[in-house]
């Protein structure tokens, strides 16, 4: 079955998401409903959102809270809660999706495992040319100068690096936020994101390492579920350290559940 909620993040940067939201309409195996999470965005990316839920090919919902800083935990937690599929499949608004996206992540998804994924890197260059031309089209107007290989999508591959890529020592709990996917009562059984992570960075991997505390494994998709990141600048990572003590105490605690997470918004 394809049954299954895509839930993208976004902040502010509505020409990013328009070209995210095109990528989707071009899927071989489409989504049963797309969530917008919104971290606090202007009224422009509403605007956007509203145009394209006229001619959407599925439900779009638009899920909103105030700009209060960087709360990519939060607003997560509440697009988890707005889902109606029990399986979710978790990216950024910065980001092309390849046609067969949603249908690799359908066909690699298993019961006892989340799953992560890699991004292919887009220059400067053509993050403008692409967002100046309104096109998804990355042959003629993408470039990759590094992460190149990530474009690759070789089933063969993919089956033989996805319990063995990055999946030792640290690299266990090594994930790309802006590609993963969860069984949602996986989610609800650790009690989602945890709220308490307030600017970037670490979010993502102290939710993994939770989730295999609980006893999941991870599965990376390489080579599959492609994706093509659209170049800006990095964050503020001024609060790094504090979150990187959060997911240490995960780590060190065996941590499982959290206080402030799903359960804000749960009945």
């Amino acid at each position: 079955m394809n049954n299954c909620s895509l839930i993208i993040a976004t902040y502010n940067w509505p020409e990013a998401l328009d070209l995210c939201l095109k990528s989707i309409f071009v899927q071989k195996v489409l989504p049963t409903e797309v969530i917008i999470a919104d971290d606090g965005s202007r009224e422009n990316t509403a605007v956007l959102i509203k145009e394209y839920q006229k001619s959407f090919p599925v439900p779009l919902k638009h899920i909103w809270h105030p700009d209060e800083g960087f709360r990519l935990a939060a607003i997560r937690n509440k697009g988890i809660v707005a889902t109606s599929t029990n399986y979710i499949i978790q990216i950024d608004g910065d980001l092309i999706l390849h046609p067969y996206f949603i249908a690799d992540h359908l066909e690699f998804r298993k019961r006892g495992y989340f799953v992560t994924g890699s991004r292919v890197l887009l220059s400067p260059s053509s993050t403008e040319n692409l967002i100046k031309h309104q096109s998804i089209d990355i042959k003629k107007l993408g470039e990759s100068k590094k992460n190149w290989f990530n474009g690759f999508r070789i089933k063969l591959f993919t089956n033989i690096l996805s319990e063995r890529y990055k999946n030792k020592g640290r690299h266990l709990y090594y994930v790309k936020g802006c590609n993963m996917a969860f069984w949602k009562d996986d989610l609800i059984k650790i009690n989602g994101y945890n709220e308490a992570f307030t600017g970037w960075g670490r979010e993502d991997s102290e939710i993994a390492i939770r989730l295999i505390n609980a006893g999941l494994k991870k599965q990376f998709i390489k080579m599959g579920a492609v994706c093509y990141h659209l170049y800006h600048p990095e964050a503020s990572r001024e609060l790094e350290n504090k979150n990187i003590a959060m997911m240490e105490d995960a780590i060190k605690n065996k941590t499982v559940t959290i206080k402030e997470g799903l359960n804000k918004y749960c009945p």
